[in-house]
């Protein structure tokens, strides 16, 4: 039997995604380190993070059998180089004018684990985005008006962003906002727990 759900995220994205599902649950901040390790590939970078998080909250002191942990993260995949969030509008523009007229690929990791049971569920949602031709005007213009600093490659689709991007390519249209609803729907029902219930 599933006692609680806690999203092991402080993120206000995720904690909206999951609000869209209509469960209750928790919020947990997950105490990780979240540098790329050397060689990492963005992919395995986004994976790790998720299954960290999930991990490190379902091995807290205070859990209990029948809880299930939510872990997500996102990596920014430009030609190979991971953009994360850029935490300082100079960082922003420098990654916005990186990813001008470019395709880059946004990897959503979402990790599932039901504390006691040891059981986990982890997928990786891939999102091709390809930017515009956008000026650095637009980019200042952009910066000025929506608040994208705590976003991988400081693009926030859902908001002004949108202005940025001339296509995107997924099969889950949450994952690019940073928590994939539909593979976490699988993964919850695999666990018993069926949203329209």
């Amino acid at each position: 039997m599933i006692l609680k759900i806690i999203l092991a995220s402080t993120s206000r994205y995720r904690a909206d995604l999951l609000k869209r599902l209509q469960i209750t649950f928790e919020v947990a901040k997950p105490a990780i380190d979240e540098s790329p390790h050397k060689d990492e590939s963005p992919a395995d970078t986004a994976l790790r993070l998720a299954i960290a998080k999930a991990l490190v909250v379902a091995n807290a002191p205070n859990q209990t059998v029948g809880t299930l942990i939510i872990g997500s993260d996102q990596v920014a995949d430009l030609n190979g180089k991971q953009l994360g969030k850029p935490g300082t509008r100079e960082n922003a523009i420098v990654q916005l004018q990186a990813m001008r007229r470019q395709k880059v690929i946004f990897h959503t990791a979402v990790a599932l684990v039901h504390v006691g049971l040891r059981r986990m569920h982890s997928r990786i949602v891939p999102t091709e985005v390809t930017f515009r031709d956008y000026s650095d005007r637009e980019i200042e213009n952009y910066l000025d008006r929506e608040d994208a600093l705590d976003c991988a490659g400081s693009a926030k689709s859902e908001g002004l962003g949108a202005a940025l991007i001339t296509r995107m390519t997924s099969d889950d249209p949450t994952a690019l906002i940073g928590l994939p609803l539909l593979a976490l729907i699988d993964m919850l029902a695999a666990e018993n727990v069926r949203v329209l219930a």
